[in-house]
């Protein structure tokens, strides 16, 4: 049974809902960020860079495999499964597309507004001005893409997935997705799946 590490975070999130989607069973194991148990020594030997979220498959190829970083889980995770990226070169490569545009934009960028949102008054302005206007100008790239396709890539995804584990937090992006109509039909699309509801309701905090 596969071992997922994390914590109540939208990366964390991608991976709770990809394993509900693929039906593979597994169980958690938290790591409380907040009291730095990312830092521990046998989290370390999973993940080195000290960030969840990280699995642990014994039954991986040639036996137990850990794997850190949610874009290389989830990667993992759908040739394991055999679902949710294609065989087809030029619909994986869309996938593939996609889940380096939410991998290199759409969670560094919405992940600084996190962060400013937290700062002093002082200290704040000019780092939220920049970050809010790129987190919403890729809300409209998202908008603008989805407006062409049902699913992000075409068919339901990973790329769906890890962009839903950070569209979850749009508020804390001060974001409304009344502003964005079809992010909010994809999102509203997405929530109601059972398996990403249950992605979701499963304790990682």
């Amino acid at each position: 049974m596969i071992e997922l590490y994390a914590w109540n975070t939208p990366n964390g999130r991608k991976i709770s809902v990809a394993l509900e989607e693929m039906d593979l069973p597994y169980r958690v194991r938290t790591v409380d960020i907040t009291k730095g148990e990312q830092f521990d020594p046998a989290f370390l030997a999973i993940s080195p860079n000290n960030r969840i979220p990280a699995i642990v498959d014994p039954d991986g190829p040639g036996g137990s495999i850990s794997v850190f970083e949610s874009g290389a889980i989830l990667l993992y995770l759908a040739e394991k499964s055999g679902r949710f990226l294609p065989a087809d070169p030029r619909q994986r490569m869309a996938v593939l597309e996609w889940l380096m545009w939410q991998m290199g934009g759409f969670g560094p960028m919405p992940g600084q507004v996190h962060h400013f949102l937290g700062v002093a008054e002082k200290d704040r302005a000019y780092g939220l001005e920049r970050y809010l206007k790129e987190t919403h100008r890729l809300y409209g790239v998202l908008d603008r893409r989805l407006a062409a396709a049902e699913f992000v890539a075409g068919a339901l995804s990973i790329a769906d997935f890890a962009i839903l584990g950070w569209a979850w937090r749009h508020g804390r992006h001060q974001v409304d997705l009344a502003d964005y109509p079809q992010v909010k039909r994809w999102y509203d699309t997405m929530m109601a799946r059972p398996a990403v509801r249950r992605g979701f309701d499963v304790a990682l905090s």
